[in-house]
């Protein structure tokens, strides 16, 4: 980008905080859930709940653009805001918000990283979901900032499969976020590549919990079970090396019935709370009842149809140019109801919704196999995110 802020102005910020390394001890019980197999992650961007709770065996942290606002809006970076602004000289309003919200990204993530040695995972601004270009560039940029720590967080979008393809091809390891199902997971892995996909766990039992359906048993833990084994597979095949993040982790029992998937990345209330119950013994997952998997067509959040297999295999091999060419091959391939076309009414809806859409209003584009729950829940995250980013951004703006 032109104009943009040099990388040692951003190393000087991050070392002129305060960055001391917390010292850490071990924890009898997040220790014996390393030996399940599990790597422990923290969902957190706050530095103080971060050094309440760690320990040891936490090997990263995770942010996202809500997790980023929060912290700016306590007002810690405001100075660091003006300073910027009055460096960015021949750029427009847009552009400005925009090299901003990536040094604010840039130097938080670097002070997590410096803050407990360990690797973060950072997102990209919501303007780039959709521009596999500026996935890349921006991508890139961000990574070559801290090699041995970040790693890229890239939404589970047309572009995001692009983007995070060309990333990958670079060297450069990308968190696939905001998948519901096994089967976005194998498209996502086999397709991008990507170092890590995820299963927002918590999300996907709260479609069903909120929206009234009491026999969905434990569908959540149940859909990220299933694409740990379905990802095994994928990578034992020799399409990718992609580890299984389960994420939205909501409580100290999914921990629990989810030891041994690849990451568990936890929210501090869920650490508070793990901290006091410990492991438990074997999962206990219960399925959904076989009359609603018939009616809302759930095999779809944990299976992976032939038509899935091909395009995945087609598009394992060499990535469209474009988002419209890679869509126009899932439809071709019949799956219509991962990137199917919606009407602004209809995304307007999801916005409108928040984080969990209203079933009855989709009731019949499911039945009918034209939109995916796990799409819906993955549109509906994205407008989520943008909502606060956009929050971000008129911080920004108020101080620029």
């Amino acid at each position: 980008m032109k104009n943009s802020i040099p990388n040692q102005f951003l190393y000087d910020v991050v070392n002129q905080q305060e960055n001391q390394f917390q010292q850490a001890k071990s924890d009898k019980q997040w220790s014996k859930l390393l030996f399940s197999g599990s790597n422990l992650w923290m969902d957190t961007g706050d530095f103080d709940a971060a050094s309440e709770l760690w320990t040891n065996e936490f090997s990263a942290l995770t942010t996202n653009n809500t997790l980023l606002n929060a912290e700016v809006q306590k007002g810690v970076y405001d100075h660091i805001i003006t300073t910027i602004g009055k460096q960015l000289n021949g750029l427009n309003q847009d552009e400005k918000v925009d090299e901003v919200a990536f040094c604010l990204n840039a130097i938080h993530g670097l002070r997590l990283a410096k803050t407990f040695n360990c690797k973060v995972s950072v997102e990209l601004h919501t303007n780039y979901a959709h521009n596999s270009e500026m996935t890349y560039q921006v991508g890139k940029r961000l990574f070559e900032l801290c090699k041995e720590q970040f790693i890229i967080k890239v939404p589970f979008t047309a572009a995001g499969l692009i983007g995070a393809r060309k990333l990958h091809d670079e060297g450069v390891p990308v968190n696939m976020t905001l998948c519901f199902s096994v089967r976005q997971n194998v498209l996502a892995s086999m397709i991008a590549k990507p170092a890590y996909s995820n299963v927002f766990v918590g999300r996907v039992g709260a479609y069903f919990a909120n929206n009234g359906f009491n026999t969905a048993g434990h569908i959540g833990e149940m859909v990220t079970t299933e694409a740990q084994k379905c990802l095994r597979k994928v990578n034992e095949r020799g399409y990718a090396n992609t580890k299984l993040i389960a994420a939205s982790i909501r409580s100290a029992n999914q921990i629990n019935d989810l030891a041994g998937t690849d990451v568990l990345t936890i929210p501090v209330g869920v650490v508070k709370d793990f901290n006091k119950l410990g492991l438990k013994g074997e999962p206990s997952i219960e399925m959904p009842s076989g009359a609603l998997i018939k009616q809302l067509n759930l095999k779809h959040l944990w299976q992976v149809n032939d038509q899935e297999r091909g395009v995945a295999v087609k598009l394992s091999t060499k990535v469209p140019a474009n988002q419209d060419i890679l869509v126009e091959q899932f439809h071709k391939y019949g799956c219509h109801d991962i990137f199917p076309e919606l009407s602004n009414r209809e995304l307007v809806q999801i916005k409108e919704d928040g984080k969990i859409p209203q079933h009855n209003k989709w009731s019949g584009r499911i039945e009918n196999f034209e939109i995916g729950i796990d799409t819906l829940l993955n549109r509906a995250g994205l407008f989520a995110f943008i909502k606060d980013q956009a929050a971000l951004d008129a911080r920004i703006v108020n101080y620029l």
